[in-house]
């Protein structure tokens, strides 16, 4: 059995920025009080007819200019949402049919907010076992589509995106995840309907709840993480979580010990992106070269579920 690594990441936003200010005219709030609660500039909004395979396309082409190579060294592709309509084909087949990849194993997988780090392991897995050579992991979500727009505690919090990062075999890169859920606790984030010909699923969340969760119970785990992967804390060239809250990503890189790390805050110019949030922060951060090449990245997901995961990479 052999390792894998990330050789290159890439992303995709939608071209319509939302404002604090126009949510704030229409829900009867204020951009002070957004930025306060979450942190939250702006947001990108996908045009109606601009689906979830779409900009997972977009994504993962730029994550292949960006690696150097085509299609066809491509054997594995993994999508990690929850916000996809159409449930067969996946998601995945989709991408792969656009890109031109011959018969490559292809599946999505829905682990909310923590997706890309379950689909990141999950690739880590299937080139260890060797049942892959080269990969396309990518995170996606078209948010807008399940938000209730007159409910200014959720929708201000969100935005659309998709990202994705080329794995591929390498003797180390992507360290052991530590993943896992609280599921007792699955009631504080749902995107549910009532049954078949129900209304479209509107997205709940029970937001302090699920900020105590997160400031609270993640740290450990974030720490055992590190740990498995040999790394201390104080030596991590990046922090970057899911993009959920200013607060709680503050928070647990505090608490994990990460004193020179970059710590991501994209989700003040994109909004919680859900799935892409995480490949989505370290791509802008790679494109800046804000975090020197092989340096030791923490990547930590948690959403619903609650599920979380996280792991150390080392930065392409």
């Amino acid at each position: 059995m052999t390792g894998s690594t990330a050789i290159s990441f890439g992303h995709y936003q939608p071209n319509r920025t939302v404002t604090n200010d126009e949510l704030a005219d229409r829900l009867g709030t204020s951009d002070a009080w957004i930025r306060e609660r979450v942190g939250v500039h702006s947001r990108r909004v996908a045009a109606p007819g601009e689906s979830v395979a779409d900009m997972a396309t977009a994504a993962a082409e730029a994550a292949l200019r960006r690696s150097g190579c085509s299609a066809a060294d491509v054997d594995l592709v993994i999508v990690a949402t929850c916000t996809a309509f159409d449930q067969m084909p996946s998601v995945a087949c989709r991408v792969a049919e656009r890109l031109g990849i011959t018969a490559p194993g292809a599946f999505d997988l829905n682990a909310a907010c923590s997706g890309f780090s379950y689909a990141l392991a999950a690739a880590d897995h299937a080139i260890r076992a060797d049942a892959a050579a080269r990969a396309i992991v990518i995170g996606v979500d078209k948010m807008s589509d399940f938000l209730d727009w007159t409910d200014r505690s959720t929708c201000v919090i969100f935005g659309d995106a998709a990202a994705a990062a080329v794995v591929e075999h390498a003797p180390a890169g992507i360290g052991p995840v530590v993943w896992g859920s609280a599921p007792a606790k699955r009631h504080c984030i749902t995107l549910e309907t009532a049954g078949p010909g129900a209304l479209p699923a509107v997205f709940r969340q029970e937001g302090q709840a699920v900020f105590r969760w997160a400031t609270t119970a993640l740290a450990p785990i974030a720490l055992r993480a590190c740990r498995r992967a040999g790394v201390d804390p104080a030596d991590l060239g990046g922090v970057v979580t899911h993009q959920a809250n200013v607060r709680i990503i503050q928070a647990l890189a505090r608490k994990i010990g990460a004193i020179g790390a970059v710590v991501a805050t994209d989700v003040t110019e994109s909004g919680n992106t859900s799935a892409a949030s995480i490949p989505l922060a370290l791509s802008k951060l790679i494109e800046r070269r804000e975090i020197a090449a092989d340096a030791p990245v923490l990547l930590f997901g948690f959403g619903a579920g609650l599920t979380y995961a996280g792991q150390v990479i080392n930065c392409p």
